[in-house]
């Protein structure tokens, strides 16, 4: 069994963050979004990993990746020179995987239970291809499966108008070798893509079986600022444990679930988990609210921050209340003192920003 994880989208929602750093290596709780996905496969088992990544996303990520030695096997680097579909990414990636059957994940999609229940199933089963499906309340966005009483998919169809179920695929497959005969009996869609959907469709038109499995806890797709910012906050709440390594001051206070990097300083401060500081970080006379994600070397003072993914070597001085952001690496935003006179609401004062790297913003 071999794992083929998607990292070559351009991450076009993610912009302008998207322009500087691949979306994969965005992050989520403690670490880049990929490195979630990679210990899914890590527990599975797998050890012989393909990475499918652009030519211009391909370089970050290998530097992130290094040698992989903390997957504990044995990492291949996939060029796509061009966006043509998840389909496309496997006939790309055909002389990786040769005849073995795999698993296939999308680099910026996490799931709750991970996928050593579903890849076990596969195992006992004989089926030729098995899907991980979530019941959304709008499907009409999503490749969609009709299932038969016994959980065999009997259709499959991408973004129907007017969907026969309420079944998504949300990007986690398992494969035998029979999905490259029906990738090469396909054409591309209205996108110009080769779809993952039309090729398990034809399977079944192959007379092939196709299980699925339903997931019971939550999905998330790191496709937009806002995915992003749920994902932190879904992932912190999950996962996150008190460990604070860095050096607090008597007149701070750390409440709940705060992880706190070396080297770290908090000085008049208020911190309220869940709450992830890297390391060194100085958060002075600033109140930080929950589910905020702040990234290596960042200075935070006389500020509030909430529910906002910091990245690294950032400024943060005199804003009042900075909620449901995103903010690029080195950028420094400068608010103003307030005025003594000022009547102003909390709510009134509140910003909210999405600012790609190297940008200095005064407010």
């Amino acid at each position: 069994m071999k794992a083929l994880v998607l990292a070559a989208g351009k991450g076009t929602r993610l912009k302008p963050l998207t322009n500087t750093v691949p979306k994969h290596i965005l992050p989520v709780g403690d670490k880049p979004v990929l490195f979630h996905v990679l210990n899914y496969v890590k527990e599975a088992g797998i050890k012989d990993i393909g990475i499918v990544v652009s030519p211009e996303s391909g370089p970050y990520i290998e530097e992130a990746i290094g040698t992989g030695s903390e997957w504990g096997g044995q990492i291949t680097f996939i060029v796509q020179h061009e966006p043509l579909g998840l389909a496309h990414a496997v006939k790309v990636a055909k002389g990786f995987l040769g005849d073995s059957p795999f698993l296939m994940l999308l680099g910026d999609n996490l799931v709750q239970e991970g996928v050593k229940d579903f890849l076990d199933e596969f195992h006992t089963s004989s089926s030729d291809a098995s899907i991980l499906l979530k019941e959304v309340p709008d499907p009409r966005a999503f490749g969609v499966a009709e299932l038969d009483p016994s959980g065999k998919v009997i259709h499959m169809v991408e973004k129907p108008q007017k969907p026969k179920s309420n079944l998504a695929i949300i990007g986690v497959y398992l494969f035998t070798a029979e999905i490259h005969k029906a990738i090469a009996q396909i054409k591309p869609s209205w996108r110009g893509e080769l779809e993952i959907t039309d090729a398990i469709q034809k399977l079944l038109e192959m007379g092939k079986v196709i299980r699925s499995h339903l997931l019971q806890g939550w999905w998330l797709d790191i496709g937009s600022n806002d995915g992003l910012i749920e994902a932190n906050r879904v992932v912190l709440d999950a996962f996150l444990e008190r460990d604070i390594k860095g050096k607090v001051d008597k007149q701070s206070s750390i409440v709940g679930r705060v992880e706190i990097g070396e080297a770290t300083e908090i000085e008049n401060s208020l911190v309220q988990g869940p709450v992830f500081i890297a390391a060194n970080c100085r958060i002075k006379n600033s109140l930080v609210k929950p589910f905020t994600n702040i990234r290596a070397e960042t200075v935070v003072e006389d500020s509030s921050l909430e529910r906002s993914v910091i990245l690294e070597n950032c400024q943060i001085l005199k804003i009042k209340h900075l909620a449901n952001s995103v903010i690029g690496k080195n950028t420094k935003l400068t608010g103003q003192d307030k005025d003594p006179g000022e009547a102003c609401t909390e709510q009134s004062r509140r910003i909210r920003l999405f600012i790609g790297d190297d940008c200095k913003v005064e407010l």
